[in-house]
C-alpha cells in the first residue's frame, strides 16, 4: 500500500479495503494492514486481485472519489464515475490548453524533464567506465544536451521546442553506444518502424510498455490520453501518453535496456534477426516483460514529494501532477527529475 496525492494506491495482493465510519480499513489475511481517514483520500487506484467492499464503493461514488481498476501489472481496466465527478471539467481544462500558452508550457517543461534525465544517464555512465574514450564522449554529450536545455528557456513556441528535443535525441543517441559493454550488442543510431538490429529492438519493446502504462495512468486519473501538448495530434495516437513517457524514457527504459545488455541477461538467442529488420522472439520478450515488472518495484526518489515512489508509480503520480496543474492547483507541471 502506497498513498501519493491524496491517493491510495492498493498494490499488495489478495488484500481486502473496506468502510470502517469514516476510515478506510484495508486488511491482509484478517489482519489490518493500514487505516487511512476517509477525509484524507481524494481516490484510490487499485491493482489486480484486490477486494473493495459493496459500502466502500458507495461511498466514493456517493462523494465524487476517483476509483480506478488495473490490472496487476498497470493496465487500465476501469474507473468508476458517480453522478457527480470533477472528471469533464478536468478534461475541459486540458482541451483548453491546446493553442494556448499552457501547452507551450507544458510541452517545454516535459522536455526539460526528458534532457535533464538523459543528461542524468549520460554522466552516469561516464562515471561508471573506465573507457577514456567513451568518458570524453558522454561527457561532450551531456554538455551539448545541457546547452539545449539552457535554449529550451528562451523557445516560444512548439515547433522550437519539437527542435530542440530533436536534436538533443540526435545527441543522446550518438553518445549511447558509450554506454554499451557487449561487444555481442552494437548501436548505430536510433531506428524503428522496424527496428534493425537488436538493441533497437529492445528501446522499442521497452518504450511499448512504458507508454502503456503511461497512458492506463492518464485514464486512471480523468485525462484523455489522445489530447497531447507536444505530440500532434492523430486519430488513434496517444499524444498525451507520448508526452508523459519523455521524461521517463532514459531513466526507466534506456536504463534497464543497459542493464540487460551489459549484464549478459539477454543474448543473440533472444532475438530474431533478418535482414533489415530485428525483433525480440518469445523468449526474449517474456525476459524482458520479468525484468520490466521487477524494475517497476524498484523506489526512485520524488524530488517534488520528497519521498521514495515505486518505479511503477511514476508515471501516475506524475499523471496526477498534471492533472493538478491543468486544474490550477499548481503554478506549474513539475517533471519528474532523475537524481
Amino acid at each position: 500500500m502506497s498513498t501519493l496525492l491524496n491517493t491510495l494506491f492498493l498494490l499488495k495482493q489478495g488484500s481486502y479495503a473496506r468502510l470502517d465510519q469514516e476510515t478506510v480499513r484495508i486488511e491482509f489475511e484478517g489482519k489490518t494492514d493500514l487505516r487511512v481517514p476517509l477525509i484524507h483520500l481524494g481516490g484510490i487506484a487499485v491493482f489486480g486481485n484486490v477486494l473493495l467492499s459493496p459500502a466502500l464503493i458507495h461511498a466514493f461514488a456517493d462523494e465524487g472519489r476517483s476509483l480506478a481498476l488495473f490490472d496487476r501489472n498497470g493496465r487500465f481496466k476501469a474507473r468508476l464515475v458517480g453522478g457527480t465527478t470533477g472528471n469533464v471539467l478536468l478534461r475541459r481544462a486540458q482541451h483548453e490548453a491546446l493553442g494556448a500558452k499552457t501547452q507551450l508550457a507544458v510541452a517545454r517543461n516535459l522536455i526539460a524533464g526528458k534532457l535533464r534525465n538523459s543528461r542524468q544517464v549520460l554522466l552516469r555512465g561516464a562515471r561508471d567506465t573506465a573507457d577514456e574514450t567513451a568518458t570524453g564522449s558522454l561527457k561532450q554529450a551531456a554538455e551539448v544536451i545541457k546547452q539545449r536545455l539552457s535554449n529550451l528557456e528562451s523557445a516560444v513556441d512548439l515547433e522550437t521546442v519539437r527542435g530542440i528535443e530533436g536534436d538533443a535525441a540526435r545527441n543522446y543517441y550518438e553518445a549511447f553506444p558509450n554506454l554499451l559493454r557487449s561487444a555481442a550488442f552494437t548501436f548505430a543510431g536510433r531506428n524503428r518502424r522496424p527496428p534493425r538490429d537488436p538493441v533497437n529492438a529492445l528501446l522499442s519493446f521497452l518504450y511499448g510498455l512504458l507508454r502503456n502504462d503511461c497512458a492506463s495512468a492518464l485514464e486512471g486519473v480523468g485525462l484523455d490520453p489522445q489530447v497531447g501538448f507536444l505530440h500532434a495530434l492523430r486519430p488513434g495516437r496517444p499524444a498525451l501518453a507520448l508526452d508523459l513517457m519523455e521524461e521517463f524514457r532514459s531513466v526507466i527504459a534506456d536504463r534497464l535496456a543497459l542493464t540487460l545488455v551489459n549484464r549478459g541477461q539477454l543474448s543473440e538467442k533472444d532475438f530474431n534477426c533478418q535482414p533489415g529488420s530485428a525483433g525480440l522472439n518469445d523468449d526474449g520478450r517474456r525476459k524482458v516483460i520479468v525484468a520490466y515488472q521487477k524494475r517497476r518495484q524498484e523506489e526512485l526518489n520524488h524530488p517534488l514529494l520528497e519521498r521514495k515512489v515505486l518505479v511503477g508509480l511514476l508515471p501516475h503520480t506524475q499523471a496526477r501532477i498534471l492533472a493538478r496543474f491543468l486544474r490550477g492547483d499548481l503554478e506549474h507541471y513539475v517533471p519528474f527529475l532523475w537524481r
